[in-house]
């Protein structure tokens, strides 16, 4: 039975388990674009921690991409080696090293989360049209000659990322940036061939797509994170999000992550434990792909039932990995499946003895002391 702990292969690449880190934005590069020590800390623990697949936060494929200048960025080669430490600290210590790739778009130019906004953007920003998002300001469309170059921008960052040692990439699609802008109605009202139908809004990522598979070979899996649901009447829908996996698996996408919402703060979401997950379920059975499941995830025993209920063949956690970084060994624990537990020699006295332990009460022997 395929369970958590259950290798998975995509193309050349092997995950140990089923567990993976989702990227999560920690806006504290200088400016330049390159990861620091703290995304080394941040990310180093949670590949100790066991989980399969580790992926980088989303990185700018340009400088005007950023949502913040905080952002970490691959628009050039001068960042490669910056990378390139992290993406070996990842691998050394067992999982592999994923990078997510996007523009912002519209929500570009921003100040971090914990700091008050600034009165304009620092640089100026572009979408698919000049619609604002929310009381931010409004962008200015961008020309077709910019779009048709956009794709090339994401080839270009995707061979950064293999030269720097990563293994998968993932496109962002979703949470209302760029790609995300394009696909949905409710921030695109172009009328030429970016906009319109279904056909013109998914133009610009089928585009994408198609470059970087071209860029990256045949060995290297590709994701696409997009948001299923817009929260919105009249937004981009589950069924349009199967329709485009579709068409995506077709050019050699080989997982959709599958997120929902951010585009708009009208949205009007319904939260609760997994709360995003029917959506990988209908992608995965309207498209037959491979999907990946987040939102609310917290718990081994829900993150089983998951995989092995066949709903999605991937878990992607986050904030339930920033409380316990060691939620993978946790859960190998809570769930009898210490014999996957994946532990750096330096900390198998600590979860040698959990393991230990946890055998030992399923069993019935006795316990010897722990010395």
């Amino acid at each position: 039975m395929t369970d958590l702990f259950s290798p998975l292969t995509i193309r050349g690449v092997t995950l140990a388990n089923r567990i993976g880190i989702s990227p999560m934005c920690q806006y504290c590069c200088d400016d330049d674009g390159r990861p620091t020590d703290w995304h080394m800390a941040h990310l180093l623990q949670r590949a100790l921690g066991g989980a399969g697949l580790v992926m980088v936060e989303a990185t700018a494929v340009l400088p005007e991409g950023r949502i913040t200048p905080g952002d970490v960025g691959l628009w050039e080669d001068a960042q490669i080696p910056a990378h390139a430490r992290l993406a070996a600290a990842i691998a050394h210590a067992g999982a592999v090293p994923a990078i997510q790739i996007g523009h912002a778009g519209r929500k570009a130019s921003r100040a971090p989360a914990w700091v008050d906004e600034p009165a304009k953007p620092g640089w100026e920003i572009v979408s698919s049209s000049n619609l604002p998002m929310g009381h931010f300001a409004a962008p200015r469309p961008m020309t077709e000659a910019e779009i048709e170059d956009l794709p090339a921008a994401f080839a270009a960052t995707a061979r950064r990322a293999l030269a720097a040692g990563y293994k998968v990439i993932e496109l962002h699609g979703a949470h209302g940036y760029l790609l995300h802008q394009f696909m949905s109605p409710i921030s695109n009202k172009r009328n030429d061939r970016w906009g319109g139908d279904f056909e013109g809004r998914t133009r610009l990522p089928l585009a994408v797509a198609k470059a970087v598979r071209e860029a990256v070979g045949e060995e290297v899996p590709l994701l696409l994170r997009i948001s299923h649901t817009d929260w919105i009447e009249g937004g981009w829908s589950t069924a349009e999000s199967v329709e485009l996996a579709k068409r995506m698996s077709a050019l050699g996408i080989d997982m959709i992550d599958v997120s929902s919402g951010g585009i708009d703060p009208a949205q009007k979401i319904v939260l609760g434990p997994g709360y995003q997950v029917p959506g990988a379920e209908a992608v995965k059975q309207g498209a037959g792909v491979l999907v990946a499941a987040v939102g609310l995830i917290t718990e081994p025993e829900q993150a089983q039932a998951i995989i092995t209920e066949g709903r999605a063949d991937l878990v992607l956690l986050a904030r339930a990995t920033l409380r316990d970084p060691y939620w993978p060994m946790r859960a190998a624990v809570a769930l009898g499946r210490v014999d996957a537990i994946r532990t750096p020699p330096q900390y198998d006295r600590a979860w040698g003895s959990i393991a230990r332990m946890a055998m030992r009460a399923e069993t019935g022997d006795p316990m010897p002391p722990l010395g």
